[in-house]
């Protein structure tokens, strides 16, 4: 008979199999705790302040405040525009993540560098941008101040990088070989993009348009000098907000600050909810 010695290397560990290291779970409560108190300072308790403010003046001030004709004309303003804005975003988001994933050409990291450029800069400086290319002024003879065409110009400015960014890091991870394959069986390029590359890079797209749709649908600073806040034409949600507070109807304002992070949220749930059932259709095909 065999003489079996156990020692410290080869002995099973409450934590799994020989040899795999034991769960350590020190200090996951306090990270954990740490992660919530610092998400109810950020987030979650403005959010409940803003709440409370809307609710203020009962149920019946916020449906006023809400469906009142100025809030519904400046809902179909933002509402109409963003979702233009994000429609566009998408094509062209796409193509600058695609020429700057697929394609060498000069200047290719200067150009990585101003797909960030919306996120650093002021948003007001953004509108002043703006004014001084499509203003009374404008030099290419464009004059787009108080029209809707100028308020889509400063959202897409704003929100293109959402778009690109979420495309890009996914679209250099996908395997060129399945395309090749694809080519080499007589697929056409349009083919190769519908069938091959636009499925795997569905959720990401999502996800760049949700972000994009919900920061165009709260913007303000780059819209407010460009769009000129003419009611029923030009004027956004943000700046009807402005507006309210401006007169001290600070319950109003908070009212359609709530429509519109509900909308925020329903539209950013969706996406991901569509694209995680992508995700799990393309992993169950795999």
């Amino acid at each position: 008979m065999t003489a079996v010695v156990v020692t410290e290397a080869t002995r099973p560990s409450e934590g799994g199999p020989v040899g795999e290291p034991k769960f350590r779970s020190d200090g996951i409560g306090l990270r954990v705790g740490a992660a919530v108190v610092w998400l109810s300072l950020i987030v979650l308790a403005p959010l409940a302040a803003i709440a409370w403010q809307a609710t203020g003046g009962g149920w019946q001030a916020f449906r006023l405040a809400v469906t009142s004709h100025a809030a519904l004309e400046s809902f179909r303003v933002t509402l109409t525009i963003s979702a233009g804005v994000t429609v566009v975003n998408l094509v062209f988001g796409l193509l600058i993540a695609w020429v700057l994933v697929r394609d060498d050409f000069p200047g290719k990291r200067f150009v990585d560098v101003i797909i960030d450029l919306p996120f650093a800069l002021p948003t007001i400086v953004a509108s002043l941008v703006m004014l001084a290319l499509y203003g009374p002024a404008s030099p290419v003879h464009l004059h787009l101040q108080h029209t809707a065409w100028g308020v889509g110009l400063a959202l897409a400015f704003v929100t293109l990088p959402f778009v690109v960014r979420a495309v890009q890091p996914v679209l250099l991870e996908i395997d060129r070989d399945v395309e090749e394959a694809a080519a080499s069986l007589g697929a056409s390029g349009v083919t190769i993009l519908r069938t091959v590359v636009l499925p795997s890079l569905l959720p990401a797209l999502l996800t760049g348009a949700g972000l994009a749709f919900s920061r165009a649908i709260g913007e303000f600073g780059s819209v407010v000098l460009i769009g000129g806040a003419v009611p029923g034409k030009t004027e956004v949600s943000s700046q009807w907000i402005r507006t309210l507070i401006e007169n001290d109807d600070r319950t109003g304002a908070a009212a359609i600050s709530i429509v519109l992070l509900g909308i925020s949220f329903l539209v950013l749930l969706a996406l991901r909810a569509v694209g995680a059932r992508v995700t799990r259709r393309q992993e169950r095909s795999a």
